[in-house]
C-alpha cells in the first residue's frame, strides 16, 4: 500500500497540552473496571507514598489532540484501526499534572494480512512534564502505538455498520 504520505516519516505534530485532573482518573478507573484506590482515594495514595491519585498505566490512551496528525488527517477514517501499544514511565502520573504531549510517526510498515493489504503507522507520543514556568521539562512517559490502515477493500459495507 502506497496512499500514506511518507515524508512525514520522522516528523512531529503540533505539541498540545493535557490536564491531568481526578475526575478524570476516576472516570477512567471506572471505564476499565479498575477499582484500585489508588485511582479513586487521595489520601489513600499519599499513604501510599504518591502526591495524589495515581493514573492507571493505560491513561494517556486518552490523550489527544484537538486534531488529528497530519499523518492521519487525509486518511479515510472508515479503515483506521487501534493497533498494538506499548507503554514506558519514568515516574507515575498522579492528578494535578500538566503534560506538553508530542506524536511522532517514526515509521511505516507494509503488511499483507489474510484480509488483504494494510499499512502500519509506528508512532511514538512523550509526555513531557509542564512546570510552573509554562515550559515543558521532563518526559514522564512514552507512549509506542500502532494504528493499522486497511487497504480499500477491506472496508465492507458489513464492517461501516
Amino acid at each position: 500500500m502506497t496512499e500514506i504520505d511518507r515524508s512525514w516519516i520522522g516528523t512531529t505534530a503540533q505539541a498540545f497540552r493535557v490536564d491531568v485532573e481526578r475526575g478524570a482518573i476516576r472516570k477512567f478507573a471506572d471505564a476499565i473496571g479498575d477499582d484500585n484506590l489508588l485511582y479513586r482515594d487521595d489520601a489513600f495514595a499519599r499513604r501510599h507514598g504518591y502526591d495524589g491519585i495515581v493514573a492507571p498505566p493505560t491513561f494517556p490512551t486518552c490523550f489527544r489532540a484537538s486534531q488529528d496528525p497530519p499523518w492521519i488527517a487525509t486518511l479515510d477514517r472508515r479503515r483506521i484501526v487501534a493497533g498494538e501499544m506499548g507503554f514506558h514511565y519514568h515516574r507515575p502520573i498522579v492528578a494535578g499534572m500538566r503534560f506538553e504531549c508530542r506524536l511522532q510517526l517514526v515509521g511505516i510498515d507494509d503488511k499483507e494480512g489474510a484480509r488483504g493489504a494494510m499499512s502500519l503507522l509506528r508512532q511514538v507520543m512523550s509526555g513531557h512534564l509542564v512546570g510552573d514556568d509554562g515550559l515543558a521539562h521532563e518526559c514522564v512517559f512514552t507512549v509506542r502505538r500502532t494504528t493499522v490502515y486497511r487497504s480499500a477493500q477491506q472496508v465492507t459495507s458489513r464492517s461501516l455498520a
